[in-house]
C-alpha cells in the first residue's frame, strides 16, 4: 500500500483534463504511441465532439522514480454540474485531486465547487496551471488567483501543457512526493466504495470500486449494501486500458467486479461492497439514491415506434442508471414517456444518443422540476407533471425547489448578469471580488427559472465570459399556477406547464404568438389560447385559408354562388369540430427559446 497513489482530475468544463490525462497516460507507458489518440478515456462519440467528459473514468499507471515502482490509479471525472454526484464519489475514492487551472480563463464556477467537495473530503490538493503555452495565458494573474482561493504556497504550483507535454513529469513526480499513501487495514472485513459502472453486452454490470479495507477475490460472496443484492465475482482486476484480470484485489487498490449482473438499478454509485459471511460492520458515509432534477415527456414521432422506443431507453438505462423514466399518453403527442434527467446538458446527451445509437427521432416536451403541492385537506403530492397538478379551488399552496447558484464572471458585465438573475426571481445574497477584474456572485433562486435558457442567455450576456455553478437547498411556498395551452378549444397537455403567476400574461402571450407562427394553416379558422383555469389569459387567430368555391361559375343567378358559399360554410364548420391540428416538433421546441 505505501506504493499506492490514488487521484482525481478537477477542472471546469473545457480547462484542459482530458488532455492532460492523455500526456499522463503517454508518459507512464500506459498506452503505446500506435494506440494514441486525443482524449482516450472519452469513449462516447458525443464526449469528443463537444469536448466534455459525461462519464468518469478509471486507469492504473505504473510509474518508477528513483528506483521505485509506484502504482497510480487515476479516476477521471466529469465536469459539468449535472453531475456533481458521480464527483462527490470519484473524490471520495481519492487521497488527491489534481486541480487545473487554465492560464488563459482563470478560477471558474464549478473549479471552485468541486475544490470545496475535495477540501470536505481531506484530499491533499496539488495545483496545476494548464495551457501555459498559449498566447492569451496570463500565469502569474491566475497563480494569485489560486493562492487567494486554496492558500497555498505559490511555488508549489505545477506550471503545465496538455498539449506540448511541458510540466508532465514534475506533475508525476508531485503525485508521487506529496500524496499520502493509502490507509486501510488488510485483514479486516471487506470495505469497498462502488464510484461508477459500465455495461457490457456479454458480461452484464462491471462495476468499478476502490477498496477501503480488506481484500475482494476471484469466487468471493459479495453483498452490496444499501441495495441489498447479493453476486458471487465471477471475476476481479485492476483498471489497465483494458480490464486486467487478477485473483484478489487488495486494500488501497482501485479494480472492477464482474457478478452477472443484469439490472443497473443493482448497482448504484456510492454504494458499499462487502463480504457476505463477513460483513462491515456498516456501509460507507455519503451514498444517496440520485434524485433527477428536470422532467421531461419523450415521445416518437411515429406512434408505432412506441416499443422501440422502450426497448431504447432500457438499453440507455443500462448504461446510465440516473435515468428515470415512465409511460404517459398524451392527447397531442399519443404514447410516450416522463422521464427524469439529472439537468439540461443530461436532457439533451439522452436525446442525441437515441437518435445516433438507435436511430429514434422523438419529440422532447418542455422540461419542468419537480413541485409538491399541498390540497385544502392538507394532503402531499408530488407533481412531476403540469397534468397531475390539482385544480385550482383544490390546492392550499404550491412549494418549488430553490437552488443556490454561484456566477464568476469578469466585473464589466455584473449588472447584465444582475438584471438577468433578478428577473429569474433570484435574490443576491453574497458578491465577493476574486481579483479587480472577476467578481463571483451568489443567489438564490428558483430551479425551474434555469432549466429552460438560463445558461445560453448567460453565456450571451457575458460574451462567454461567465461560469454557473449550483446546488440544490429546499422547497419554498410559490404562487405557482398552471397554465394551459389550447387549440380550438381542445388542451394541448403537451404545451401546458407550471409557471410563477406574475410571468403568466407576460408567457402565455408570447406562446400563443409563437404558434401562430409556427402551426401552419387550414381551411378553418384555428383559435389558439392561453388559459388559467377556466381564464383565457391570451388569444391569437389563425385564419382560415380561402378556397374560391365560386370560380366554377361563370355567370347565372347571384343564388347559384350564394348556395356554393353557404354549403362551404356548413363544411367549414363540421371540419372545425372534427378536424385535427396538427403541431410541427419546432413549436415544442419554441417554447423553450421564446426570448431569442
Amino acid at each position: 500500500m505505501q506504493n499506492i497513489r490514488n487521484f482525481c482530475i478537477i477542472a471546469h468544463i473545457d480547462h484542459g483534463k482530458s488532455t492532460l490525462a492523455d500526456r499522463l497516460l503517454e508518459f507512464t507507458n500506459t498506452i503505446s504511441s500506435r494506440d494514441l489518440q486525443a482524449q482516450v478515456l472519452d469513449d462516447m462519440d458525443i464526449e469528443r465532439e463537444r469536448g466534455i467528459t459525461i462519464k468518469s473514468h478509471a486507469i492504473q499507471m505504473n510509474y518508477s522514480l528513483d528506483g521505485k515502482d509506484y502504482i497510480l490509479n487515476l479516476i477521471d471525472t466529469p465536469g459539468h454540474v449535472d453531475f456533481s454526484y458521480e464527483v462527490s464519489r470519484s473524490i471520495a475514492a481519492c487521497e488527491c485531486a489534481l486541480l487545473i487551472v487554465d492560464a488563459s480563463q482563470g478560477i471558474e464556477a464549478q473549479t471552485i465547487s468541486n475544490l470545496f467537495m475535495a477540501l470536505e473530503h481531506n484530499l491533499e490538493i496539488i495545483p496545476v496551471l494548464n495551457k501555459i503555452d498559449l498566447p492569451g495565458a496570463m500565469p502569474e494573474e491566475v497563480k494569485d488567483e489560486i493562492v487567494d482561493l486554496i492558500g497555498c504556497d505559490r511555488n508549489t504550483i505545477i506550471s503545465a501543457s496538455g498539449k506540448t507535454g511541458e510540466g508532465v513529469y514534475d506533475v508525476l513526480r508531485a503525485i508521487v512526493e506529496r500524496v499520502p499513501p493509502p490507509k486501510g487495514n488488510l485483514d479486516a472485513p471487506l470495505k469497498a466504495l462502488i464510484f461508477d459502472s459500465v455495461f457490457n453486452s456479454f458480461r452484464g454490470i462491471i462495476a468499478y470500486y476502490r477498496v477501503i479495507d480488506g481484500s475482494v477475490r476471484k469466487g468471493q460472496h459479495v453483498r452490496f449494501m444499501n441495495s441489498g443484492s447479493e453476486y458471487f465475482a465471477d471475476e476481479v482486476g485492476v483498471l489497465k486500458l483494458d480490464l486486467s484480470p487478477c485473483s484478489q484485489v487488495s486494500a488501497g487498490d482501485v479494480g472492477y467486479i464482474i457478478s452477472g449482473i443484469k439490472d443497473a438499478k443493482e448497482v448504484k454509485v456510492g454504494d458499499t461492497l462487502t463480504d457476505k459471511v463477513h460483513p462491515a460492520s456498516e456501509a460507507i458515509d455519503g451514498f444517496e439514491n440520485v434524485k433527477p432534477m428536470v422532467f421531461a415527456g419523450i415521445y416518437p414521432v411515429d406512434t408505432d415506434d412506441f416499443e422501440e422506443l422502450r426497448e431504447a431507453m432500457g438499453k440507455l438505462q443500462l448504461n446510465d442508471a440516473s435515468i428515470v423514466f415512465e409511460p404517459e399518453s398524451s392527447a397531442a403527442l399519443g404514447f410516450g414517456f416522463r422521464c427524469g434527467f439529472l439537468g439540461m446538458l443530461h436532457l439533451e446527451i439522452i436525446q442525441e444518443r437515441l437518435e445516433r445509437e438507435f436511430n429514434m427521432t422523438v419529440i422532447t416536451t418542455v422540461p419542468n422540476v419537480s413541485y409538491v403541492a399541498y390540497s385544502t385537506k392538507g394532503e402531499k403530492k408530488l407533481v412531476n407533471n403540469p397534468s397531475d397538478l390539482p385544480s385550482p379551488e383544490q390546492i392550499d399552496y404550491v412549494e418549488e425547489p430553490y437552488i443556490r447558484a454561484s456566477v464568476i464572471t469578469k466585473s464589466e458585465y455584473v449588472g447584465p448578469i444582475m438584471t438577468l438573475c433578478l428577473d429569474k426571481r433570484g435574490i443576491l445574497i453574497n458578491q465577493v471580488y476574486l481579483t479587480s477584474d472577476r467578481v463571483e456572485m451568489s443567489f438564490e433562486m428558483p430551479l425551474a427559472e434555469i432549466v429552460f435558457d438560463f445558461y445560453d442567455r448567460l453565456k450571451t450576456i457575458s460574451k462567454g465570459y461567465a461560469s454557473f455553478d449550483y446546488t440544490p437547498m429546499d422547497y419554498r411556498e410559490s404562487k405557482l399556477i398552471k397554465l394551459d395551452i389550447m387549440l380550438n378549444s381542445k388542451g394541448v397537455d403537451a404545451l401546458s406547464a407550471i409557471i410563477h403567476r406574475d410571468n403568466a400574461q407576460e408567457l402565455g402571450r408570447k406562446i400563443c404568438k409563437k404558434l401562430k407562427d409556427l402551426i401552419p394553416r387550414q381551411q378553418f379558422e384555428i383559435a389558439i389560447q392561453a388559459a388559467i383555469g377556466a381564464k383565457i389569459i391570451s388569444r391569437e387567430t389563425i385564419s382560415a385559408m380561402r378556397k374560391d368555391v365560386t370560380a366554377k361559375c361563370y355567370g347565372g343567378d347571384i343564388s347559384r354562388k350564394r348556395k356554393l358559399l353557404e354549403k362551404q360554410k356548413a363544411g367549414k364548420k363540421r371540419m372545425r369540430s372534427v378536424g385535427n391540428v396538427d403541431i410541427p416538433q419546432s413549436a415544442f421546441m419554441a417554447v423553450l427559446k421564446l426570448n431569442d
